[in-house]
């Protein structure tokens, strides 16, 4: 099966800044991609070099069997791009937003305005087609900047950490229209710094970290190799516990006043430690994404 995306070393630098250290990887067609990482890790400017905005320093590119050097004005006009910002017109409502991007990809008026209305409807923004840009809550604003990417029907969605900022209802509202769309067999590529984000939509993801990648799999492959079935949490753990898991050989992290221990067999683990080892209360919890993200990146801030 031919590839959507190939990625071959591509490298960014920014003068003495190497902001992608030669990445690379493959996207299938129908296929949902997450590109994750800590804040400067890389994600955007990879996504930027895939879109165009941003020139490979090195490395090869093809989109659609395309080389990106060469092609790119034809690439352009089979992606659509969601990007972080939301830069939708001021003076425009919902409905001209639509309608004069769709004429800039070539659409007739009368097109675009149909198409226009078909995207409104379906991100449940026909009844504010007549409001403004600056109208609009938060969730409603990055529903119709996804919808804005979707008026040239691309083949291949990229999104730029299309849910941040938003309230749980808004984000969920968004992954419910991209979820239809993947079951259309629309490509998509997204960044996100939400774990519950890229294990719900995401079918293989990278983590990458300092320009580099750092893993790349399956969610549920990722867990199960990294931080195993489940996680324990010992609140306040004692000499005795640190001893048990040295002993043991168990795959952990110790923060002092908190120890987390992945139990990767999925034993009787936690029955032992909570019977013997928690004297201020321990938490049994199924691993996450998230487990594996912090594990392999740190839990230091990055700003």
């Amino acid at each position: 099966m031919p590839h959507i995306i190939e990625a071959r070393s591509l490298t960014k630098r920014f003068g003495e800044l190497v902001a992608v250290d030669d990445v690379s990887f493959d996207i299938l067609p129908g296929e949902c991609y997450g590109i994750l990482g800590p804040n400067g890790a890389g994600k955007t400017t990879t996504i930027r070099m895939i879109y165009g905005f941003s020139p490979m320093t090195a490395g090869e590119l093809t989109v659609f069997g395309l080389d990106l050097r060469k092609h790119l004005r034809d690439i352009k006009s089979r992606i659509g791009v969601c990007q972080q910002e939301n830069n939708l017109d001021p003076d425009l409502n919902l409905l001209q937003n639509l309608e004069v991007f769709g004429l800039f990809f070539g659409l007739t008026g009368r097109q675009a305005r149909e198409k226009a209305e078909t995207l409104l409807s379906f991100m449940a923004l026909d009844h504010r087609k007549e409001a403004r840009a600056l109208e609009l809550s938060g969730g409603m604003t990055r529903r119709m900047v996804l919808a804005r990417a979707l008026i040239n029907d691309p083949e291949l969605l990229i999104l730029d950490e299309p849910t941040t900022g938003l309230d749980p209802q808004s984000r969920h509202q968004v992954w419910e229209r991209l979820e239809e769309l993947k079951k259309r067999g629309l490509t998509v590529l997204l960044t996100t710094h939400y774990m519950d984000e890229a294990s719900r939509l995401c079918d293989r993801l990278l983590i990458m970290d300092h320009g580099r990648i750092v893993v790349e799999g399956k969610p549920a492959d990722l867990i199960r190799q990294y931080v195993g079935q489940d996680v324990i949490e010992v609140a306040e753990p004692d000499a005795a516990l640190r001893a048990y898991v040295k002993s043991r050989k168990l795959q952990h992290e110790d923060f002092g006043h908190r120890m987390v221990i992945y139990d990767v067999n999925g034993g009787s683990l936690y029955h032992e430690i909570s019977k013997h080892y928690c004297r201020e209360g321990c938490i049994l919890r199924m691993a996450t994404l998230e487990d594996v993200f912090l594990k392999l990146t740190g839990r230091e801030l990055r700003e």
